[in-house]
C-alpha cells in the first residue's frame, strides 16, 4: 500500500530557495573572484588617493597660509617689488613662488589676488591680468575683486564697454559685498567714456536707488550731469 505523500511545507520552500540561491551565488562569487578581488583592490587605491590628495590639499593651504602672512607686510607697506620677489635674507618667499607651488590651494588662490595688485601698481599689466583672470577660488569677496580688476584693466586700455560689463559682474557676486556700489559707479563712468550717456545715467541713478543705506558718493551728481551734456 503506497503511503501517503509527506506536504511540503511554506517554510520548508523557502528554506529550500534560500539554500539555492546561496550556492548559486557561492558558486558565482568562486568562478568570479578574481575580478571581485581586482574591483575592491581598485577601489581601495581610489580611496587611498582621495585621503592623500585631500591631506595634501589642507598641508598645501596650511603652508601657503605661513608663508603669505610672512609677506603681506611687504605688499601693504608698499614693497611690491619684494612682495612679488621675496626676500631671501630675510628668509621671506614671495608672493610669486606661494603661486607657482600652492596656487591650487584657497590660500595659494588668496596669493594671486596680491601678485596681481601688485604687478598691476607697478604697471605691468598683462601680468596683473593673467593672475586675475586665473583666480579660482571660493572667496567671493576675492573673486569680485579678481572681476574688478581685470575690468580696471581694461579700462585703461580703452575697452571700455567690455569693461563696464565686468564691473557689473563683480557687483553681482555677493550682495553683501562694501564695494558692489563702487563697482557699479566704475561700470558707468566706463560707458560714460565709452559716449553711451543714456546708459551711463541709467546706472549712476540706479546707485542713488539701490544702494540708500551707504554713503552717498560725492562725484556721483557730477557724472550724471556729465551724461546730460
Amino acid at each position: 500500500m503506497l503511503s501517503a505523500k509527506k506536504k511540503i511545507t511554506k517554510k520548508e520552500i523557502k528554506e529550500d530557495k534560500l539554500v539555492t540561491s546561496y550556492y548559486k551565488f557561492y558558486n558565482f562569487f568562486m568562478e568570479n573572484q578574481k575580478r571581485f578581488l581586482i574591483g575592491l583592490g581598485f577601489i581601495a587605491v581610489i580611496v587611498v588617493a582621495f585621503i592623500l590628495i585631500n591631506n595634501k590639499k589642507k598641508n598645501d593651504n596650511i603652508a601657503a597660509a605661513n608663508l603669505l602672512s610672512k609677506v603681506v607686510p611687504l605688499y601693504e607697506s608698499g614693497s611690491m617689488k619684494e612682495a612679488i620677489e621675496g626676500v631671501k635674507t630675510q628668509n621671506i618667499i614671495g608672493l610669486k613662488q606661494i603661486v607657482d607651488q600652492y596656487g591650487s590651494s584657497e590660500q595659494g588662490e588668496t596669493a594671486k589676488i596680491y601678485l596681481a595688485n601688485a604687478y598691476s601698481v607697478l604697471g605691468e599689466l598683462d601680468k596683473a591680468l593673467e593672475y586675475y583672470e586665473d583666480y579660482s577660488g571660493s572667496n567671493e569677496i576675492l573673486k569680485a575683486t579678481a572681476l574688478a580688476g581685470k575690468a580696471g584693466i581694461l579700462q585703461s586700455k580703452k575697452e571700455f564697454e567690455k569693461a563696464s560689463d565686468i564691473f557689473m559682474d563683480a557687483a553681482h557676486v555677493s550682495k553683501t559685498n562694501p564695494s558692489n556700489a563702487e563697482y557699479v559707479l566704475k561700470a558707468g563712468i566706463c560707458l560714460l567714456e565709452a559716449g553711451k550717456k543714456e546708459e551711463a545715467k541709467q546706472i549712476f541713478e540706479s546707485i542713488k536707488k539701490d544702494y540708500k543705506n551707504i554713503t552717498p558718493y560725492l562725484e556721483l551728481d557730477k557724472y550724471i550731469t556729465q551724461t546730460e551734456l
